[in-house]
């Protein structure tokens, strides 16, 4: 035994120096290079080509150099798999690097397995977690993070307006969490709602699919969002064919899983996907060495794989040739330590097929540029490009223009043929329209009236609420079919229905308050928000500028000039007759202003020599008797009228005095009144009608009621002298819609009634219910509270007015020896005082025009006959009676 040992210990160093470590491992002057793929899959095909031909490139450049020999292991996308794999590799096979594989789970356990032996690792996952480069060392990211393609989803799904999405992801690893992150992220800056959230495992069986689509199909949103691996969305849409839902009004958005093998997809599949939207990695493919890199994979993917109809290359196999030649540069000489080689791949930079390779932290730059595919036909259609930060182009040169919307890339085919924008949710139909519930116990009929016709029994549906939303659905983009219906229960129920899904949608005075929230969600308010305590009002006396109050301001500027005019035609008048109107520039205008206001008090008609200024000051005593005694009246009036305050300014008082309170039954109002205003329900009574409040308030069975504030501002407008509204609002939600939670409409609804908002539709309806309620009270206190204006004296104004410039102008004419002072005169002068008043008369009163031309023409036609002067003077006495 011991001379066997020693035979079989000599053999060994014999061979060990006559073959090198390297013929050990078959070849002479080569680096071993170890690959774990799944070789059924189309990905893993394509890695494997695109390795050999870059290690054949490699080998051919770097004759004198290292040569490259692979070393590849089959794992079916285990990790258990790829970590035996992994141990085979660097074990038996002894390779310095490991390219693979390309889900994260085999990654990470294949990291775990050289972090053991200090063998490099190169991922072709597309994701890698922050934490990963610092728990195994040896760990490189060879392939682009992907993440940013969640930002281009989210900018398609924005570009369309949809705002709510379903999501189907394949739920393998920690990858798919933290990509769902990135998609989250990205649809909320694009204020998109995450509908449905669907995991499916990678072997779902067909019974599982079926299930969850049709959950899926009896939702309203019909915009999709798949992100699987290639054989399962086979599977996927296969299924959402089969069940009709790849048709018109759908929406599907596949991502770079699926998208960047399209081109590899039988025909089948491709059927199945028509009007499918995908975002992809984009690489270019014009380029020299793509052209060639193209021809050769050609040829060698059919040698190898003569069974697969379909051997362009895709991303996959453009990342493995890339990768293998970055491990051929940072492996020079084959002499490198394990950290030189890592040293190596940090400084690596330059321009592979894929794009741009050069590592940070061990990681490759994510991806910011994708290219938007549509499936149609028989293969794709390449719509544009997105590009981070920038948005949409048509192109990838520098000097394109880009554009946050997709529309600019131009038309989609969409699911089921057509090239118009789907709506991106079920719409209702008029063969199907919205049912809406509508209260049919209202308060007050003004903000909903429900009324059945006895013999058709049809109803019909009016008021404030049902105006409102009649005019914010004329104000989407669309047409919208609904149809109320009537409901007898209380407002609380019939939300619950709504989320029983008996209705649609409630319309109507359905305050908004947050229990409500726990069954439906609401628009925006549509009425003022708020309850608001209703009191009986209590007088008040006047206030001191009273006397002000008979007169407008317009009135009492009147007098005053009238004043100082007559006061200025009897200066101007008297002055040459008395000494004391002489004098000084001060002393005149003092004077003058006496003038003007004793005459309101005193005749002085001793004082007066001139007929002429006995004659203005007569009449305006005469005039000024009537707006004095006017004015006393009015005053009279308004002293005698109190103003309203209410009788109980806030609820203190109520509480203090242990008083009754009332509110409406179907409301919520009660609830309020014991959890936020902390009243004893025992002093709580409830109401149906307006009228029961008014006789409860007036007969004292309660001191106050509290109403939410439409309705008590219409209750105020009916009882405008009764009651009135007192203390504070306390705020609470208005008067909304409700509609189901997550319901795609709500949104819609929002934005069409704040147009109505904007346009100021809501304003006109909301005077039009204000003025529809007309007050019951007695109205006498208004009558009497209302100024006297010029109009009510504008005939004595003329009559004081005309009477006074007649007197001043015959002043100055006989001044100047122009008239004689004789009756002839003064006659003439009566007629001219009865033109002007005439002539202002009939510019005063219109309607009598016809009346004052006759009596003119009557008065020119009798001047030729016999009796003319005497039909003159009794003309003009008639014409001084009707003035």
């Amino acid at each position: 035994m011991a001379a066997f040992s020693f035979y079989l210990l000599f053999y060994f160093v014999a061979f060990s120096l006559l073959f090198p470590a390297n013929v050990i491992n078959g070849v002479q002057n080569g680096t071993l290079i170890g690959a774990i793929f799944d070789c059924q899959s189309r990905v893993g095909k394509e890695e494997r080509i695109a390795m050999e031909m870059a290690i054949e490139d490699l080998n051919n450049v770097n004759k004198q150099n290292q040569k490259l020999i692979p070393r590849v292991k089959c794992s079916p996308g285990e990790p258990v798999h790829a970590s035996r794999a992994a141990r085979h590799l660097i074990k038996k096979s002894r390779v310095q690097v490991i390219l693979g594989p390309h889900s994260w789970q085999e990654s990470s356990a294949v990291a775990e397995v050289g972090q053991q032996y200090d063998v490099p690792i190169l991922s072709l996952s597309d994701f890698m977690p922050s934490w990963a480069t610092r728990r195994w060392p040896f760990l490189i990211q060879a392939s682009p993070s992907t993440f940013k393609e969640m930002k281009a989803v989210a900018d398609i799904i924005k570009s369309w307006e949809w705002h709510r999405v379903n999501v189907i992801y394949e739920d393998m690893d920690s990858a798919s969490s933290d990509i769902l992150n990135h998609l989250y992220g990205a649809l909320q800056t694009a204020d998109v709602e995450m509908n449905r959230l669907v995991p499916l495992p990678s072997f779902a069986t067909s019974e599982t699919l079926h299930e969850e689509l049709e959950r899926l199909k009896r939702e309203p949103c019909r915009v999709f969002v798949v992100h699987v691996g290639l054989a399962l969305a086979e599977r996927v849409f296969g299924m959402a064919k089969e069940m009709k839902m790849m048709e018109k009004d759908y929406v599907w958005i596949s991502t770079d899983s699926t998208t960047s093998l399209v081109h590899s997809m039988n025909a089948s599949v491709v059927s199945w996907m028509q009007g499918v939207l995908g975002v992809r990695r984009y690489f270019p493919d014009t380029g020299q060495n793509f052209k060639i890199f193209h021809m050769k994979f050609l040829k060698r993917f059919h040698q190898k794989y003569p069974e697969e109809k379909n051997r362009d290359p895709g991303i996959f196999a453009l990342m493995a040739y890339d990768a293998i030649w970055t491990v051929g540069l940072a492996i020079n000489t084959g002499n490198e330590t394990v950290v030189q080689i890592l040293r190596n791949f940090e400084e690596m930079n330059r321009n592979g097929l894929s794009g741009k390779i050069q590592f940070k932290d061990r990681k490759l730059a994510p991806v910011d540029r994708f290219q938007i595919i549509n499936i149609i036909g028989k293969s794709y259609r390449e719509l544009g490009f997105w590009s981070d930060e920038l948005g949409f182009s048509t192109a990838t040169e520098n000097t394109v223009v880009y554009n946050f919307s997709m529309e600019s890339l131009g038309h989609v085919f969409w699911p089921g043929g057509p090239w118009s924008t789907p709506r991106g949710w079920d719409l209702p139909t008029i063969s199907n329209p919205l049912r809406i519930g509508v209260p049919n116990s209202s308060l007050t009929n003004k903000f909903v009236k429900v009324e059945c016709d006895p013999h058709t029994k049809n109803y019909t549906f009016s008021g404030f609420s049902i105006e409102v939303f009649n005019k914010t659905a004329q104000k989407l983009k669309y047409f919208l079919p609904y149809q109320f219906i009537p409901y007898g229960g209380n407002y609380t129920d019939l939300v619950k229905q709504v989320e029983l899904k008996k209705f649609d949608a409630a319309v109507g005075d359905i305050a908004i308050i947050s229990s409500r929230y726990d069954y439906v969600e609401f628009t925006h308010a549509h009425t003022e928000s708020g309850v608001v305590m209703v009191v009986p009002v209590q007088k008040r006396s006047n206030g001191a500028w009273l006397f002000m109050k008979p007169f407008t301001a317009k009135m009492w500027l009147l007098i005053a000039f009238i004043n100082i005019y007559n006061g200025f035609i009897i200066w101007s008048i008297e002055r040459n007759y008395h000494s004391e109107l002489k004098g000084s520039f001060l002393n005149q205008i003092g004077t003058l202003l006496w003038l003007a206001f004793a005459t309101l008090f005193s005749l002085h008609g001793e004082k007066l020599h001139s007929n002429l200024s006995k004659m203005a000051t007569l009449v305006w005593l005469f005039v000024a008797l009537i707006i004095t005694q006017s004015y006393t009246a009015s005053l009279t009036s308004m002293l005698t009228v109190q103003r309203m305050e209410p009788k109980i300014a806030n609820i203190e008082t109520l509480k203090s005095e242990n008083a009754f309170v009332g509110y409406s039954k179907v409301s919520f109002v009660k609830g309020y009144l014991e959890a936020a205003l902390h009243f004893n329900p025992n002093n709580l009574k409830s109401f149906r009608t307006p009228e029961g409040y008014a006789d409860a308030l007036r007969n004292g069975e309660i001191s106050a009621a509290f109403l939410e504030v439409p309705v008590a501002k219409l209750f105020v407008a009916k009882y405008c002298k009764s009651f009135m509204m007192a203390g504070p609002p306390y705020k609470v939600g208005g008067y909304g819609f409700a509609f189901p939670k997550g319901s795609l409409l709500l949104r819609d609804i929002d934005e069409a009634l704040l147009t109505v908002f904007e346009n100021g539709e809501l304003k006109d309806l909301e005077r039009s219910l204000i003025a529809s309620e007309k007050c019951i009270d007695n109205q006498t206190a208004d009558s009497e509270m209302e100024s006297l204006s010029p109009q009510s004296f504008f005939v004595l104004f003329v009559f004081t007015g005309s009477t006074s410039s007649t007197a001043l102008a015959i002043y100055y004419l006989r001044s100047r020896g122009k008239v004689d002072n004789s009756m002839g005169e003064l006659n003439g002068i009566w007629m001219l005082i009865i033109m002007v008043m005439m002539a202002l008369k009939k510019w005063r009163y219109p309607y009598r025009r016809s009346k004052l031309c006759r009596k003119v023409s009557d008065l020119e036609s009798s001047r030729d006959s016999p009796n003319s002067s005497a039909y003159e003077d009794h003309e003009s006495t008639a014409y001084v009676s009707t003035f």
